[in-house]
């Protein structure tokens, strides 16, 4: 009887807490409203720098044309075609601009609104890309078939055969033509590198030429046309964060209803997932069996694979074909023998920091956060501030990684094109589901605590709690705790809040306790946001702060949550 007499009290305690809950909903709701403007008004600024960019650019009058003109990227493209008898050098130089076009124009695929980009711009501006690198392609072709007319003037000295390199910061030639036809001559290693290969004997004493174009982005994969996405692919959860909360449940509905569709094809999407190598490698044109491999991945000793193209197939990456191949990690030495000439590249998985053991969002200083991610391999520390992120510090098994990155502000977009490209890939995609293990939680419970955390992360502390694991997918578990500048760091007094979007709850275990349970904390009560809940536990400082916060510096930090997605991918 005293048993149930207690269940009663507490079910009368919860309902009255229920009904107070409900019952300031609406002023609760209203409140964060006016709070979330920050965010189309951090859409505003953005609009009107991207306006910025183009006027500047017409302004500049450096003969490079505007990307987002079709009438001027045709002019552009259709005048070098027919610029005849360049040098690879003058390609190199002319490959400057090309490229920065192509990145402005992947920025604008990505950062504009999508209710901001037409279908036919899309396609546009995909064209103009596919142009681009085929003509960039076609150049260097023809630019090495030049240079290797003036083979005997190159001659090298000792071995009679000629031996040319051209360095640059995206694009390094190695050429070698075979004049003499020794057959002792089958080892070939350029003077001042640790490039080389090794022929056969019968191609030893054969008129032939050897080209290793290595490239510092992908030259090889993009060589196709990119369908249009359609509407329903627009809302990826990265993109939520320009919408209000009332279309963000529209869109990820959508979302969820797509991805239901798609567990029915699940390996199919598994092999386009395979053949998005562009996200993921550096590539090397070779006809070799020694190169030398800088990219971050390898760096970081992560797993790595050596992969020739089919040329018959035309779209898979295939192993095969490969042998002999062996590692030098001291020497940053990568050896192996090739059946046939043709594209090579080493891919990294793209899921190796996935999913991440623990994460921390820190205020630093006035509109200004510092975001851990830990993974298995890596810990990787961002800096954001405003709207510009930086890569603060990256550790490999506990010790420290230079990267060269560090240190370089960037806005959001291109920060995480950086990242990815060093190979500290932490983004999911919209298909990483299959490739992970993950805590999946409704979408857009996910989006409303990304939002409010953003809104509360120049005051507020947040960190990974064992507890999300356990509450279902409707709910998110974490922790928090107000930040004082003179804290002691070691035993930092967090909180645990559980949120399902439309209540928010502190919870009584710790996250030391031995099982989970959603009781709720003494002398505490429900709330419909974060903000009113944290604000029963912060000082009026805090909350002071939380509601000067500059509105780009808040959109910023939810962009990277948003894209991180730490609550389903921990």
């Amino acid at each position: 009887m005293e048993r149930l007499e207690i269940q009663r009290i507490e079910k009368e305690k919860w309902n009255r807490l229920e009904a107070k809950d409900l019952e300031r909903r609406n002023e609760e709701l209203e409140e964060l409203y006016l709070l979330e403007r920050c965010f189309p008004e951090a859409e505003k600024l953005k609009q009107e720098t991207r306006m910025l960019s183009q006027w500047k650019h017409y302004i500049q009058c450096d003969g490079s044309p505007d990307p987002s003109i079709a009438q001027e990227m045709n002019t552009f493209i259709s005048l070098w075609k027919e610029k005849t008898n360049e040098t690879f050098e003058e390609v190199i130089e002319k490959s400057k601009v090309v490229l920065n076009l192509i990145e402005k124009l992947k920025f604008i695929l990505l950062e504009t609104p999508p209710c901001d980009l037409q279908d036919k711009n899309i396609i546009q501006y995909q064209e103009s890309i596919l142009q681009l690198q085929e003509l960039l392609h076609l150049k260097f072709n023809v630019a090495t078939e030049i240079l290797l007319r003036q083979a005997s003037t190159l001659a090298d000295l000792d071995s009679g055969n000629m031996e040319k390199v051209i360095k640059d910061e995206n694009v390094t030639l190695y050429v070698w033509a075979n004049l003499k036809k020794n057959p002792r001559h089958r080892s070939v290693r350029f003077s001042e590198t640790q490039i080389g290969f090794e022929i056969p004997r019968i191609l030893a004493t054969s008129d032939i030429a050897v080209r290793l174009l290595h490239t510092h982005y992908d030259h090889v994969s993009a060589l196709h046309p990119v369908s249009t996405p359609s509407k329903e692919h627009t809302s990826s959860v990265t993109e939520l964060v320009k919408d209000d909360v009332e279309n963000v449940e529209k869109a990820i509905s959508k979302e969820v209803e797509e991805e239901s569709k798609q567990q029915e094809k699940q390996s199919h999407l598994i092999q386009e997932e395979k053949l998005k190598v562009e996200e993921e490698q550096d590539d090397i044109e070779v006809k070799m069996s020694s190169a030398e491999e800088e990219s971050e991945a390898i760096k970081c000793e992560l797993e790595m694979k050596v992969l020739s193209e089919t040329v018959s197939a035309g779209k898979h990456w295939r192993t095969d074909g490969i042998s002999n191949v062996s590692y030098k990690p001291n020497e940053r030495l990568i050896t192996f023998s090739l059946d046939t000439f043709g594209p090579v590249t080493l891919i990294q998985d793209a899921h190796i920091n996935m999913p991440y053991q623990s994460w921390e969002l820190r205020p630093l200083d006035v509109n200004k956060v510092l975001l851990t991610v830990t993974t298995v391999f890596t810990e990787i520390q961002i800096q954001i501030k405003e709207n510009l992120c930086m890569l603060s510090s990256v550790k490999l098994k506990d010790k420290k990684h230079i990267s060269v990155l560090e240190g370089t502000w960037m806005t959001p977009i291109p920060f995480i094109i950086a990242l990815k490209e060093a190979g500290l890939n932490i983004f999911p995609t919209r298909y990483s589901h299959f490739y992970v293990v993950i805590n999946n939680k409704v979408p857009l419970v996910e989006v409303k605590a990304y939002r409010q955390m953003a809104l509360l992360s120049s005051t507020f502390a947040f960190g990974w709690s064992k507890w999300n694991l356990l509450c279902n997918s409707t709910k998110v578990v974490f922790k928090v705790r107000e930040h004082l500048p003179e804290e002691c760091t070691e035993n930092p007094n967090w909180a645990l809040l559980m949120f399902s979007g439309d209540r928010a709850q502190r919870l009584k275990i710790k996250e030391e306790s031995e099982a989970f349970s959603e009781a709720l904390k003494e002398e505490t009560e429900f709330h419909s946001t974060l903000y009113h809940m944290v604000r029963d536990f912060a000082s009026k400082e805090a909350m002071e702060k939380v509601r000067s916060s500059n509105c780009q510096f808040v959109n910023s930090v939810c962009h990277m949550l948003l894209s991180t997605r730490l609550l389903s991918y921990s």
